[in-house]
């Protein structure tokens, strides 16, 4: 009987193992994918930190994949260098896409995220931003 229920758990164990490597919670890409701070071209060092945040997916269980994504800036605001970020991200919520958007501040190279500055982005030209569209997905 012992034996029956030890067998059952390590079935059960190695099931749920197999289902968290295939939803891309324990996979090693995700472990390695934020290069140092001073590698790549500010786009892609822009892209990676997007990609840290909760908004743009960094804590969901389920693969999450950009289209569409776009970038504003270098801009002037301020005396501020801003950078705007906004995209189509599927797969975190069912068959409704999330519209997630970043402002980022660049402080003499070193990138920050600045929150409840959505409004600095109005009006500004947009570009395809192609290194956040192929960062995940």
């Amino acid at each position: 009987m012992d034996t029956n229920r030890s067998c059952s758990r390590a079935v059960l164990a190695i099931g749920l193992a197999v289902i968290a490597l295939q939803a891309g919670g324990c996979t090693r890409e995700t472990a390695s994918a934020s290069p140092p701070a001073t590698a790549g071209t500010p786009r892609e060092r822009i892209a990676v930190l997007a990609l840290k945040q909760v908004d743009f997916g960094s804590v969901s269980l389920i693969p999450v994949r950009f289209e569409k994504s776009r970038i504003a800036g270098p801009f002037e605001d301020g005396g501020r260098t801003l950078y705007c970020v906004t995209s189509h991200m599927k797969g975190r919520s069912f068959g409704k896409g999330e519209r997630p958007k970043a402002v980022i501040r660049d402080e003499g190279g070193v990138l920050k995220i600045l929150s409840d500055e959505d409004e600095v982005c109005e009006g500004h030209r947009t570009e395809p931003f192609t290194e956040l569209d192929s960062a995940k997905g």
